[in-house]
Order: C-alpha cells, then sequence, then structure tokens
C-alpha cells in the first residue's frame, strides 16, 4: 500500500517517547538528523503525531495566557479603581506559579498542554483568595477607623494585624481542601492518570506557595499602600492649613492699614 499526504508520497517511521516530553527530544533530534542523514533531492522529514498537536496547542495557549492575565487585571481594575491595588492582588500570579513550578521539578514533570491548563486554572484560584484577602483587611481599616475616627500608622498596622489574623483560618481551611481534593489523583496510578497529574500538580503546589503569599506578603504589601495615602493625606491637610493661615494674615494686614494711615494723618497735622 503506498501512503500519500499533500499530493506527495510518505514514508512513516514510528517511535515512542519515554522518560522525556516529547518536545524536547523532537528538538534535540532535529540538528543531528540534519548533520547525519543526507536526504535526495526533493525529500524532507516533517514531525508529526503528538508532536504536531502539542505545538499547535502551545501556540493557542501563547494567545490564552496573556489574555488571561489581562482580563484579569481589568478586572482588578474595575473593582479597585486603582492600578497599584490591582497589580497587589495580581502579584498572587507570579507566587502561585513559583510553586506550581518547584512541584513540577521535583516530581520530574516536563510542560505539557496539560501542566499550562492546570497553570491557567491555578492563577485564578490565587487572584480570587488574594481578592478576599483584601477585603479583610479593608473591613479591619475601616472598623478601626470608626473606633479612633483619625487613623495613624500604629493604628494601622493593628488593623492589619487583625485583618490578617481573621483571614488566617479560613485561608487554611482552602487550602486543606484543595490538597485533599487533588492528592488522590496525584496518587492514582489507573487509565487517565498520566494526563490527570500533570494537570494536577501546577495547581497542588501554587495553592502551597500562594498561601505564604495571601498570609504574609499581601498583607505587607497592602500596609504600605495604605501608608502611603494617610502620608500623602497628612501632607495635604497641612498644605490646607498653611493656605488658610496666610489668607488670614493676608486679611488681617489688610484690614490694618486704613487704621495705620489715619494715625499716619493725626501725627502729621
Amino acid at each position: 500500500m503506498i501512503s500519500s499526504e499533500n499530493g506527495l508520497l510518505r514514508g512513516t517511521v514510528l517511535l515512542n517517547v519515554r522518560g522525556r516530553d516529547v518536545g524536547s527530544f523532537v528538538d534535540e533530534a532535529k540538528p543531528k538528523l540534519a548533520n547525519q542523514v543526507q536526504l535526495p533531492p526533493g525529500y524532507y522529514i516533517d514531525w508529526s503525531g503528538q508532536y504536531e498537536n502539542q505545538q499547535r496547542a502551545r501556540q493557542r495557549l501563547m494567545i490564552v495566557i496573556p489574555i488571561v492575565l489581562v482580563v484579569i487585571f481589568g478586572l482588578l481594575y474595575l473593582t479597585y479603581n486603582s492600578v497599584l491595588e490591582a497589580a497587589h492582588v495580581l502579584l498572587a500570579v507570579p507566587f502561585a506559579l513559583t510553586g506550581g513550578v518547584y512541584l513540577l521539578w521535583a516530581l520530574g514533570y516536563n510542560f505539557s498542554v496539560a501542566v499550562w491548563v492546570g497553570f491557567i486554572a491555578l492563577f485564578g484560584t490565587a487572584v480570587q483568595t488574594g481578592v478576599v484577602m483584601v477585603i479583610y483587611l479593608e473591613e479591619a481599616v475601616e472598623r478601626k477607623r470608626q473606633e479612633v475616627g483619625v487613623l495613624t500608622r500604629k493604628s494601622l498596622m493593628e488593623a492589619v494585624t487583625e485583618g490578617a489574623l481573621l483571614r488566617l483560618r479560613p485561608k487554611v481551611m482552602t487550602v486543606s481542601t484543595v490538597v485533599a481534593g487533588l492528592l488522590p489523583i496525584m496518587w492514582s496510578t489507573s487509565a487517565g492518570s498520566e494526563v490527570m497529574k500533570p494537570l494536577a500538580t501546577p495547581v497542588l503546589g501554587g495553592m502551597v506557595s500562594s498561601l505564604l503569599h495571601v498570609l504574609i506578603v499581601t498583607p505587607v504589601i497592602f500596609f504600605w499602600l495604605r501608608e502611603r495615602q494617610l502620608k500623602k493625606g497628612a501632607t495635604k491637610v497641612s498644605d490646607e492649613i498653611a493656605t488658610e493661615v496666610d489668607r488670614e494674615t493676608s486679611q488681617g494686614l489688610l484690614g490694618s492699614s486704613p487704621a495705620g494711615n489715619k494715625e499716619e494723618g493725626i501725627n502729621h497735622e
């Protein structure tokens, strides 16, 4: 049987890759074949099968992942009306990415389409937990403002600490639930586990690193941003007071000028 493709005769060489990802194998094999195999005129080598499907999926992911990050940032900006606040919450993404990458490296998994799908799911979960933490912190700051009236650096620190402690138990429970749900997938050896394990690994590692970020880094950055607002507010009030004092002084000088002129006229007479 003569097989053909795109109007050309085709000879097929089948192989299975074990112990590494298909992409790195093909990238390594291409230059070796080019140097060691001399093809007659009109012949060429093309890689198909799983590698071809992986390349198509990778091209789509190169478009989808930036779109996902832009959409998340846009939603955060619409929520907070501030670029700094949106960027602050979006910092959960690289921290979650770090945990997922380390767990992939520890388990010896290679990057694949399933891994990137897991990272996309992780990004949304990490940002959601960051948003909830910020809500807790803002509520704690508002309660402290109603309690003391005017916030100082010390009262702001107390409010942020209180809000972070309130979020500690719910966050730990959330991460524990996710980990408990993913561990059976990591232990599975049945059919389909070779696809589900790479998908669950970045979510599992990212949730752990996201826990550290939300409980430690997020309150610190939140405190810095609110402290910056306090300093700006204090500077603005000081400028307004100085302007009001200058205005009153100018009005006082203008009001005393006629009396001074009158006294000078009397002395002259």
